[in-house]
This record gives structure tokens, C-alpha cells and sequence, in this order.
């Protein structure tokens, strides 16, 4: 869940007051989603326990928590350790951290027997220029090139890079720890859609999740910038739940989680 452009405060509060089972935080520039003391308060508050933690990894986080890629993920890995959660969200290097880019796999091995965590690296998607298909990420956009141990299926990026998730959702198997849920139309910006208001086959990805007894956390990443005030933000908020519960419906599933923002 997304609860931009309200504060992350105001998403634990959401995810509390419309049923959701828990949080993924993404750090970001928002100075709470960066102060593991304040989300550790909001947490306890709202009893809302927080799944994961997306470590800053966009490119207008680059100055948070230093500009050590390193140091961020040493950092992510600690908020997640004292908030309790088991998941790090993370994506590819992009290409001109190459140093960095260098030692990913190898690292993210590390940190992962260091800390008991998972480093789910997610699919990403190309930029478009001027006609050409290029990719800001090393190795690529796409994840499945490198041995990682666990990856982030996110259906939004399948959109934009016209990927099957279903295939790539096969294809990441058992590596497969983490999921992102949201719709897309195809176009070459990130749309975050609410699940069933795109072309993904969202319904199709839960329902084989459900089937195959998914052991890991599905989070709804919705964008709600499109909605006119916060009634239609919580409406969204809502639906996007109801798709995801409803087609995850099996004797065995894992919660659905939200983002907060």
C-alpha cells in the first residue's frame, strides 16, 4: 500500500483502520521511514507488525543513509532485524555503481548468513530513448541473470518491461520469497494500478501463489496519487485488499501486506 502523498505515519494508521496484516516500509526521503525508533512507535501503536523493509535503492534516495551502497543495506538489514521483520527488499545495482555491481551477488550472500535475513532482489524494467531499449541496472533489469538466493516479484514492473509474470513467476520458483501486487497497462512508466484496473493478470498470479502454498509475504503496491482525497485513497487502499484476499482464497496463504510510504 501506498500511501503517498500522505506520510508514512499516516500509512500504519491506514493498514490499521482497513484490515491490513502488516506493513512493508520503504525507506525513502520521508525522515520516518529512515528513524527505525519512530517506526518501531508506530508499529507498537497500531499494532501493526512490519514484514519488510525496501531499502533505499531509487535513485532520489541516493543521499540516504550515506551514499555507500553498502552502508545501506548494512542499515536496512538492521532495521529489519530490530522491527522485526525477515525480508529485505533490494534492487539490482544500477550500472554506474560498478564496484558495487561487482560484488552484489557474492555480497548479498554474505549479509544473508550474517543477519538470517532474505535479500529479495527485485525485477526491475528498461527505460526508453530515443527509440532504443536500454537498461539501468547491472547486470540487467531482470534478476534472473544473476544466482541470486531469493528474489521480488513486483507485477507492475512486469507491465512496464512486458513480461509474463506468470512465467517469470515459474521461472524464479522457489527462489522466489517476496511479492509485490499491482496492475499495469503496458505503458512505459510505473503505474502501480489497483490490482484488476490493468492488462496483468494479478488474479492469476495470487490464485497460483495460493496454490503452490506461497510461504512468503504479498504486498500490495499501490500507487494512489491518482485519487481526489483521502476517502478515495482509502477506497483504493480497501479494494486492493479485497482483489488480494480474494484470490489468494485457499486452506493455506500467506497475509497481505501493505507499503507504507
Amino acid at each position: 500500500m501506498a500511501a503517498y502523498p500522505e506520510s508514512v505515519a499516516t500509512a500504519f494508521g491506514l493498514a490499521a483502520r482497513t484490515g491490513y496484516d502488516g506493513l512493508e516500509v520503504m525507506v525513502w526521503t520521508d525522515a520516518v521511514s529512515q528513524d527505525v525508533d519512530a517506526l518501531l512507535r508506530l508499529r507498537d501503536r497500531f499494532a501493526i507488525p512490519v514484514l519488510a523493509v525496501h531499502a533505499p535503492c531509487l535513485v532520489i534516495t541516493q543521499r540516504v543513509w550515506g551514499t555507500r551502497p553498502w552502508g545501506k543495506l548494512d542499515r536496512a538489514a538492521e532495521a529489519a532485524a530490530r522491527l522485526g521483520a525477515d525480508t529485505v527488499v533490494v534492487h539490482p545495482p544500477f550500472r554506474w555503481q560498478r564496484e558495487y555491481a561487482r560484488g552484489f551477488a557474492a555480497g548479498l550472500v554474505r549479509l544473508a548468513e550474517e543477519t538470517g535475513l532474505r535479500f529479495a532482489v527485485e525485477n526491475m524494467f528498461p527505460l526508453h530513448l530515443r527509440g532504443r531499449q536500454v537498461s539501468a541496472y547491472a547486470p540487467d533489469w531482470c534478476p534472473l541473470d544473476d544466482d541470486y538466493r531469493h528474489f521480488t516479484l513486483d507485477t507492475s514492473h512486469t507491465s512496464v518491461s512486458r513480461t509474463d509474470p506468470l512465467a517469470l513467476l515459474d521461472e524464479m520458483a522457489d527462489r522466489l520469497a517476496h511479492v509485490h501486487i499491482a496492475d499495469g497497462t503496458g505503458q512505459r512508466s510505473d503505474e502501480h494500478l489497483v490490482p484488476g484496473r490493468g492488462t496483468q493478470p494479478c488474479a492469476a498470479v495470487l490464485e497460483r501463489l495460493a496454490h503452490r502454498g506461497f510461504p512468503g509475504t504479498v504486498v500490495v503496491e499501490i500507487s494512489t496519487g491518482r485519487a481526489r482525497n483521502r476517502a478515495e485513497r482509502e477506497a483504493d487502499i480497501v479494494q486492493a485488499l479485497a482483489f488480494t484476499r480474494l484470490h489468494l482464497a485457499a486452506p493455506a496463504h500467506p497475509g497481505a501486506g501493505a507499503e507504507g510510504h
